[in-house]
């Protein structure tokens, strides 16, 4: 029996970055997504209200690739009180032929972070104007600072202001992120963030809309990556409704825990048949953007075929570890 590899997140750090490769893995993935044979189950989740506790598990196969992954995310709230993060998590990569563990990734959920960053990549890369320059992320976290990041690898990004409910770390954050070429401003007003921006990514796993219908302009494209859980809501249900193109990232998704969930509630949307996924605009049986004054939404709730997309990156940027040894 071959051994098992097992990597700690310090060694993934080192070898997988957030950067135009990872973001072309993952645009491959969900483009694979809309293709016969790829098989993605419902995402298991287990909430645990009492302890400010969840985990999510996903996976997916992808036909033509040597593993698939098996993620656990948990994801506890209170943690930042104990001097620790609010998520963690690991891989385990099996193979595809013979179902054997291949590899366990123990990356606490720094794979994860990579792949949620380089999907809002690959939404903008698709569905925002070319000559974006302007970007408000509205949080103040680890996925605000990564989405921007991402950003910046797709579009040309010059000016980007921050909003988030705490100010302090707002301001933080925008003097941590401004220079190199970039300017970086906290913005108190959400209003005034979304007004500022050709693309806004809301990052934040807030329960109750933080952007408003009414604050979109013709020609700004939306990244919601935070609702990944029925009762999160980020976006106000009406901006779907005024949106020009909205696009899931797996529509059985959105409908349950994304912000389609939020619209389908509030009885904006009735039918679902007719929605695209980012697949279908990568693949090009379904038009993305068609001019500049478009208002264009990308739904974001994390798929399972991007958690074995970026576990094969990593794996790749050891293989030749395993050959030499």
């Amino acid at each position: 029996m071959s051994d098992i590899l097992i990597l700690t997140e310090d060694q993934l750090r080192q070898r997988v970055k957030l950067d135009t490769a990872a973001i072309g893995v993952i645009e491959t993935a969900f483009a694979a997504l809309g293709r016969s044979g790829v098989v993605m189950p419902p995402v298991l989740s287990m909430q645990m209200p009492d302890v400010k506790g969840e985990l999510d598990v996903k996976t997916a196969y992808v036909p033509g690739l040597a593993g698939f992954a098996v993620k656990l995310s948990p994801g506890f709230f209170d943690n930042p009180s104990k001097g620790l993060p609010s998520t963690s998590g690991l891989m385990v990569v099996l193979s595809s032929e013979t179902g054997r563990v291949q590899a366990v990734l123990l990356d606490n959920g720094y794979l994860t972070d990579i792949r949620t960053a380089a999907a809002g990549g690959v939404a903008a890369k698709h569905l925002s104007r070319a000559d974006s320059s302007r970007a408000a992320i509205f949080g103040a976290g680890l996925q605000a600072r990564m989405q921007l990041q991402a950003l910046c690898l797709v579009r040309p990004i010059r000016e980007a202001v921050i909003w988030a409910r705490d100010p302090d770390k707002a301001a933080a954050l925008a003097a941590e992120l401004d220079g190199d070429g970039l300017t970086v401003r906290a913005e108190a007003d959400a209003a005034r963030a979304a007004a500022f921006a050709d693309i806004i990514v809301t990052t934040t796993p807030s329960h109750h809309p933080i952007l408003q219908a009414d604050w979109l302009r013709p020609g700004q494209h939306v990244t919601a990556m935070g609702s990944d859980q029925p009762d999160k809501n980020e976006l106000d249900p009406y901006c779907l409704d005024r949106a020009d193109l909205y696009v899931a990232d797996r529509v059985s998704q959105t409908r349950l825990m994304g912000e389609l969930h939020a619209a389908l509630e509030a009885g904006l949307i009735v039918e679902t048949g007719d929605i695209p996924e980012l697949g279908d605009i990568i693949r090009g049986r379904h038009p993305g953007r068609t001019s500049p004054d478009q208002i264009t939404i990308a739904d974001l709730t994390g798929t399972g075929v991007q958690d074995t997309a970026i576990a094969t990156h990593a794996l790749a940027a050891f293989a030749k570890d395993a050959t030499h040894a």
